[in-house]
């Protein structure tokens, strides 16, 4: 059985990681999506509240499971027995630091190998940065997020905006 990985932070799951993991899941038979605690990080969203998310937005995909993980993409990917990390490509920028993870990654595990799959034209320019840029100033992030995830992101923000002190 073929299992790929697909890891990253997804604060918060775009359309456009929906569509690698959607596209993923034709090439192989399983794919876990790996939620990253990176504590480096102050995410939107928790690492349980990512994965619930996650799960929500992929239940039509009967191929997947949704996990979080510590430390290198490498050792998630042993420990998941996949042979291949998936990775989107939205640009050439994507691609310089993409290409060196990937290098780096085949050293420390050289069993492990590294897919790139292109993102549609439709979310080239779509990054979970903008999406949180654009909804904390309460633009319309509809075309970017599935309708649940928008509604949960507006909702963190206005929690998140009543905790901080006021100018």
């Amino acid at each position: 059985m073929a299992i790929a990985v697909y890891p990253g932070t997804f604060d918060p799951v775009t359309n456009g990681h929906l569509d690698v993991i959607r596209r993923a899941t034709e090439i192989f038979d399983s794919v876990v999506v790996g939620i990253l605690h990176n504590s480096s990080k102050t995410p939107l969203f928790s690492v349980e509240e990512r994965v619930n998310i996650l799960e929500k937005a992929t239940e039509g995909i009967p191929n997947i499971v949704v996990r979080p993980f510590y430390g290198l993409s490498v050792d998630f990917a042993r420990e998941c027995r996949a042979k291949v990390i998936v990775r989107g490509l939205r640009a050439i920028t994507d691609f310089e630091y993409e290409l060196q993870m990937a290098q780096t990654n085949r050293v420390l595990a050289p069993d492990v190998d590294t897919m790139f799959l292109t993102t549609s034209l439709q979310y080239a320019y779509l990054s979970s940065t903008t999406v949180k840029e654009v909804a904390g100033f309460g633009g319309d992030i509809s075309e970017f997020v599935p309708p649940f995830v928008a509604e949960e992101i507006r909702r963190k923000i206005k929690v998140k905006s009543k905790a901080q002190p006021q100018a």
